[in-house]
């Protein structure tokens, strides 16, 4: 494990390669499991500003389920996006080669929201867990991301790197390089 300031980070984020590979996977992780993406109670207010606009993505079953709900409270008391029929993220649609989309990050490429995404969902397979003391930043391995530790293997490259703009977006530039620093420093030793 790795400190740094008040977080705790598996080395498996230096030493597991992965990119996404939609194209293998069609973006299983928002459809399978059993809760929506974890949501920061800062986010909450987000989905309520940007749900306007990602209405013109959705199917009409995802946008009865926002309006029902745009986010829920999952099993561990956490929040966390709704889903349609105990499937799929509500706020995702499928392009035409059936490959799941976010109709938030859409929104975003558009040019009609300043928000991103959710950060638990930029920041995949990475998952945070806040503990007393300190928030741990671990590698969640899901094997519908076997197709993207392959590609990963294949481009070399590391978790950590292929999530630069989230874990900067997360936790600073700052934070980010001096992950880079202890790469370098493990990859001498």
């Amino acid at each position: 494990m790795i400190q740094i300031d008040d977080t705790i980070v598996s080395e498996v984020l230096l030493e597991k390669q992965f990119v996404c590979n939609l194209n293998a996977c069609k973006g299983a992780c928002c459809v399978e499991g059993d809760a929506g993406a974890p949501l920061e109670e800062s986010e909450l207010e987000e989905l309520v500003d940007v749900f306007a606009v990602t209405k013109p993505y959705l199917s009409e079953k995802s946008i009865a389920a926002l309006e029902e709900d745009l986010y829920t409270i999952d099993s561990d008391g956490e929040y966390v996006t709704q889903l349609v029929n105990g499937k799929e993220c509500a706020f995702v649609f499928f392009d035409d080669k059936g490959i799941t989309k976010c109709s938030i990050e859409q929104a975003y490429l558009d040019g009609k929201t300043n928000f991103k995404k959710p950060i638990s969902c930029h920041l995949f397979p990475v998952r945070l867990t806040q503990y007393k003391n300190f928030l741990a930043v671990n590698y969640s391995h899901w094997n519908i991301c076997e197709d993207a530790c392959t590609l990963g293997e294949k481009l070399g490259v590391k978790t950590y790197q292929f999530l630069k703009e989230p874990l900067i977006r997360k936790f600073g530039e700052k934070w980010f390089k001096e992950l880079e620093l202890v790469d370098e420093h493990l990859n001498k030793s």
